[in-house]
């Protein structure tokens, strides 16, 4: 069997186009994957986000989808760093105060979002606990109504 793709720019809308990110070749690999069922190369992860962003099409198990995770984690934290050495050039370089301070939180912002993945990325990995059904969320955390005075329970 043969599939050929073709991408066409900017679909319009009435076609209700809707793109997932990325080249047309990992959408064709992810595919292939589902259809054959083939096993996903054991090949290191990639490094670039673009690539990593092509590895999420065809990550089908979850130590890969953790090790994904993983992987962005380590790259915000490159991330982060890189932005920080830019705050301090901001600093040496005496630009407006506001650059270096947006850049600090940038900086501080890559890395919480690098912890978060690091603490949730295991969670890919072990299997889920039993599925309950979520109950009655409350819409805001206020607290429950006062039980009505006994005089209000009353009718003439």
């Amino acid at each position: 069997m043969t599939i050929g793709f073709e991408a066409r720019r900017q679909a319009p809308a009435e076609y209700r186009h809707r793109g997932r990110g990325g080249p047309v070749t990992g959408v064709a690999q992810a595919l292939h994957v589902q259809l054959f069922g083939l096993p996903t190369d054991d090949e290191p992860l990639p490094t670039a986000l673009d690539a990593l962003v092509q590895a999420t099409h065809t990550a089908t198990a979850p130590e890969q989808q953790t090790a994904i995770l993983r992987q962005v984690a380590d790259q915000l934290r490159n991330g982060a760093e890189i932005i920080q050495r830019y705050q301090y050039r901001a600093q040496w370089d005496r630009l407006p105060d506001d650059v270096a301070e947006q850049l600090r939180d940038a900086h501080d912002q890559a890395q919480q979002v690098a912890q978060t993945l690091d603490l949730v990325a295991p969670a890919f990995s072990s299997p889920p606990a039993a599925a309950e059904p979520p109950g009655p969320q409350p819409r805001h955390t206020a607290a429950p109504p006062a039980p009505p005075s006994p005089t209000a329970g009353r009718r003439r």
